[in-house]
């Protein structure tokens, strides 16, 4: 299956816009943890998300568009189709 990063910048935005847009993220099937080959969760970075369904990248970016849209707030979105990750010193969620 393949497993989308997205990075979403709120430019100007305060504490309550990311919780705005978190919300509606996890409404369109996005996910702020990401989980280990062990089973452990971990808590991803303030504006990193994770995607994992049957999907084009368009489509993936669309969805994460419409996220930000909803904050009013100017965005910028990075979406990259990944292979795998490798991360250290991740909190893990709780």
């Amino acid at each position: 299956m393949p497993k989308f990063p997205v990075r979403i910048e709120l430019h100007e935005a305060k504490r309550e816009d990311y919780t705005v847009l978190y919300e509606d993220m996890a409404f369109r099937g996005f996910t702020d943890t990401i989980t280990s080959a062990d089973g452990h969760t971990f808590q991803l970075p303030s504006g990193e998300y994770n995607y994992e369904r049957q999907a084009m990248r368009a489509e993936v970016m669309s969805k994460a568009r419409a996220a930000a849209i909803e904050t009013g707030i100017e965005y910028s979105v990075l979406v990259t189709e990944s292979a795998g990750r490798t991360y250290y010193n991740l909190d893990e969620a709780e």
